[in-house]
């Protein structure tokens, strides 16, 4: 009999550690999807779908400056990727485009908020002799909250190693100071 009990124990256990690494991963999967839904709205101008992956006080601090609530963020990306304005001509085949690409993500997990930190570049073929070239790349250190069983974005920042909001060096994704080869304190 106690050793039915145990192994029964054993099971619930086994089951219940399962259905919490179950949860994480498909909180990690939502998480990561939720990035690449955002990188491929913004290059094809779907600013619904844009404003579909932030809470409603989120906070964006890319090179434009620092985008406060929805409002302001709708009204910063509206005008960002593919949502500008572009006149094409009526017999055109193909066009020129923008394509930004999102890697590397170490995702953190605490309950409904979660950190997240990728990589991103962009390329582009719109270039005088129409090749594929890399325009920019820098990363992502995001903050998100899970409201109503959904991921959304509370604070993006985006980082742009072509622009003005770069910096020496990243403590946050593990880099060690170039001057002083020490660990991040």
């Amino acid at each position: 009999m106690k050793h039915k009990l145990i192994k029964l124990l054993g099971s619930a256990l086994a089951l219940v550690t399962g259905l919490a690494f179950a949860g994480y991963a498909d909180d990690r999967a939502e998480i990561e999807n939720l990035s690449n839904k955002y990188m491929v709205a913004v290059d094809a101008g779907d600013i619904e779908t844009v404003m579909a992956t932030w809470a409603d006080d989120g906070v964006l601090e890319w090179v434009g400056g620092v985008e406060k609530g929805k409002d302001a963020i709708r009204k910063a990306m509206s005008n960002f990727g593919g949502s500008r304005y572009e006149a094409i001509a009526k017999d055109a085949t193909s066009r020129p485009r923008t394509q930004h690409q999102i890697i590397n993500h170490v995702i953190d997990v605490k309950g409904d908020t979660a950190t997240s930190t990728a990589y991103w570049f962009a390329m582009t073929n719109r270039t005088p002799q129409g090749d594929v070239q890399l325009l920019y790349m820098g990363h992502y250190a995001d903050e998100l909250v899970k409201k109503n069983g959904k991921w959304v974005f509370k604070t993006r920042k985006v980082y742009n190693e072509s622009r003005d909001n770069k910096k020496l060096w990243y403590p946050e994704l593990g880099e060690i100071d170039p001057r002083t080869k020490k660990p991040p304190q």
